[in-house]
């Protein structure tokens, strides 16, 4: 490590002007990126949705519809032409109406009444359609322009819309809140104005380059690009200060600053990489998710951390040694006074720690199991226009879910049979297809292939259904496996169902199975890095018990509160949070160690809380401000929901390392000692 920090400051000038030209190539390379707002995108290739997807894009020339559309006081004629202004729009195809279900020509009163009323009410026209991928905001906005005020959409293509335009508002919003919090949090932990400047630009250009090494990715979806560099900043900002805060100590007993960046790099170099290990590793296990938004962000992290920790190992020193003078000429005394006998005090309230967690560790564990999940991207605000409008159609037409099966094309009994039955069912507002539109008894060929064409491919036969379940939830997923085991009934596994409540449902089933893997695979991996680094079986299990506990708490707190919790977060967070906070712990136990071998464990561990109480302390409020502004900026359901996860994760994190960590220490003090590779522990005489 000497000799790589010999040369690091031998060449600081080419360093600096090196990761200088990177980091502008970077920003603009970051502008050639693309984000996906689809998440369908990201389900496994052999999800049942995916596959019935790639089926129906090779078979049919249409989407399944993603969008609604409602106007006030029409009449059917009127409808009519609305109908087709919304089929010229650029990026709307398969515009379905009343016309679309019976012949309009013949008196309205002749038809079904419920079928009607799917589409036609009190003089209320509803249209489905569907929005090309790409083409969202541009089709949403003239939408808007052709119904007015008056009229009003919801469906996926608007969700996905209105994330695209609020994702880079939010994220600059985000980072002109933080930013400003992070240099205060850091100006009261320093005692040099600059100091804060030298952790933010060491860190920034990671995070830049991280960006800007996208390109080589081609594209990431919208919950990495919201979340991945602010995230990478708030968890990597301690190597920055490790190395900075060595730095410090040296310079007051070494007259040379380059001897004291030298011998700053050695000292802090065993922190900085067992901090980055963990968090590396912890990452790693979300790139193994088969829902690739976990893997996407996964990726961006891992590589965020690599980058960082070479930023501050690297790009820091050489820069610190480049304008140290800065920091000599902006000093000034402590802001914040020095925290003294916390220790002592944490010591007095060991036995009331250990039993709260005890007691609130199992309800914790089964209620973080037991709450209520979304799938999707959740309900949009009722004060946006986006979520008054789904008020409003609901209002008229209750709630509508499309939903489109595929079946194999040729018995026309069998598929009217199967019709009938589906029509039966309690959910389903109306069904579309030939046999009960056309009629089963005049055959394809007789009929005007504008109209075969909805319902007939080469191969397949194509019913959509409109059912009155939300797009997910316990009754929408019931439904969804009747409806696949009907239609399987009849044609065995050549039958597929695709729609936005069908891929939720394959949303579900396929994070669920994430779930288990992903968080065992972290939890793994920290424990192998802790025994590692503390040489120790104990160590790992004590440590790991501190923030796994924190995690669980953190994760429970939506089921006693009887709210929903977006799964992604979820998943994300409960991975996210582990590998970050454990760092506070790492923190306080190798002090301990070292400071348990000098003296007894209750002297050791009232110490080392004194010494590092203030450092893990600027750590969880960085990393809380992080979630909270998150939370606070972002109408993204799933961004918010990892905001308010991480922040308040990361609160409860600092508690158990202050207070519940310290218990553990001392309780189990001679089963460390007798579990710990050369523990070395001060024995009294």
């Amino acid at each position: 490590m000497i000799d790589i920090a010999a040369r690091i400051i031998k060449q600081k000038k080419p360093i600096v002007i090196t990761f200088m030209l990177i980091t502008l190539i970077s920003i603009v390379a970051q502008f050639a990126v693309s984000v996906n707002y689809n998440m369908v995108d990201y389900l496994p290739e052999d999800a049942q949705s995916t596959k019935a997807m790639e089926l129906m894009e090779q078979e049919f020339d249409g989407a399944v519809p993603n969008t609604r559309v409602m106007l006030n006081d029409v009449t059917i004629q009127e409808a009519l032409a609305i109908k087709e202004e919304l089929s010229q729009i650029d990026g709307v195809s398969d515009v379905t109406w009343l016309d679309d279900a019976f012949d309009i020509k013949t008196p309205i009163e002749m038809a079904d009444e419920e079928t009607v009323e799917t589409y036609y009410k009190n003089n209320n026209a509803l249209f489905t359609f569907s929005v090309a991928s790409g083409k969202e905001v541009a089709a949403t906005d003239a939408i808007y322009d052709l119904i007015g005020e008056e009229g009003a959409m919801s469906g996926e293509a608007l969700n996905t819309a209105t994330q695209q335009k609020m994702a880079v508002t939010e994220t600059m919003y985000a980072a002109a809140l933080l930013v400003p919090i992070i240099v205060l949090i850091l100006i009261l932990s320093t005692n040099s104005w600059i100091e804060p400047v030298f952790f933010l630009t060491a860190i920034g250009v990671s995070v830049l380059i991280n960006l800007g090494t996208n390109i080589f990715i081609g594209e990431v979806s919208f919950v990495t690009q919201s979340v991945a560099p602010i995230l990478q900043l708030a968890v990597s900002l301690d190597y920055a200060i490790f190395l900075l805060h060595s730095f410090s100590d040296y310079r007051q007993k070494v007259s040379d600053p380059t001897e004291a960046m030298r011998m700053a790099m050695k000292r802090s170099f065993p922190a900085i990489i067992a901090s980055a290990s963990t968090t590396f590793f912890g990452f790693i296990a979300l790139t193994f998710m088969e829902f690739e938004i976990g893997s996407d962000l996964g990726l961006n992290l891992v590589k965020g951390i690599v980058l960082s920790f070479i930023s501050v190992m690297v790009f820091l020193p050489a820069l610190t040694l480049m304008f140290y003078k800065w920091i000599d000429k902006t000093q000034h005394k402590p802001i914040l006074p020095s925290i003294k006998n916390l220790g002592k005090r944490v010591v007095k309230v060991k036995i009331p720690s250990l039993l709260i967690v005890l007691i609130l560790i199992v309800p914790a564990f089964l209620a973080q199991g037991q709450t209520n999940f979304i799938y999707g991207i959740g309900e949009q605000p009722e004060n946006t226009r986006a979520g008054s409008d789904i008020v409003k159609i609901e209002e008229v037409f209750g709630k509508s879910t499309q939903m489109v099966l595929l079946v194999p094309k040729g018995d026309i009994a069998k598929e009217e049979e199967l019709v009938r039955e589906l029509e039966d069912m309690k959910p389903v507002k109306s069904v579309l297809s030939y046999v009960n539109t056309v009629g089963s008894a005049i055959p394809p060929e007789y009929v005007d292939e504008s109209i075969t064409e909805q319902f007939y491919s080469e191969h397949y036969s194509r019913i959509i259904l409109q059912t009155r379940t939300d797009a997910e939830g316990d009754a929408a997923f019931g439904f969804i496996e009747e409806v696949q085991e009907i239609a399987q009934g009849y044609y065995g596994e050549e039958a597929y169902s695709l729609g936005e409540a069908v891929t939720l449902y394959d949303m579900k089933n396929v994070v669920q199975k994430d779930n288990t893997f992903v968080n065992l695979l972290t939890v793994l991996t920290i424990a192998f890095v802790l025994l590692v680094t503390f040489k120790s079986i104990s160590y790992p299990i004590v440590l790991l018990l501190t923030i796994q506990s924190a995690v669980w708490i953190n994760l429970a707190v939506p089921y006693f509160t009887n709210s929903s919790l977006v799964f992604v977060g979820y998943l994300i967070v409960s991975t996210v949070q582990l590998a970050a906070t454990v760092d506070y712990g790492i923190l306080l136990t190798e002090a301990y160690k070292e400071n348990r071998k000098e003296m007894t464990a209750l002297k050791a561990i009232k110490k080392t809380i004194d010494e590092k109480i203030f450092s893990i302390a600027i750590s969880a409020s960085i990393l809380s401000s992080v979630g909270f502004i998150l939370w606070i900026t972002s109408t993204n359901p799933i961004v918010s929901s990892i905001g308010l996860l991480l922040g308040r994760g990361a609160l409860l994190a600092f508690i158990m390392v202050v207070f519940f960590l310290p218990a553990m220490l001392l309780v189990f003090d001679k089963v460390i000692d007798k579990t710990t590779w050369k523990a070395n522990y001060y024995k009294e005489k």
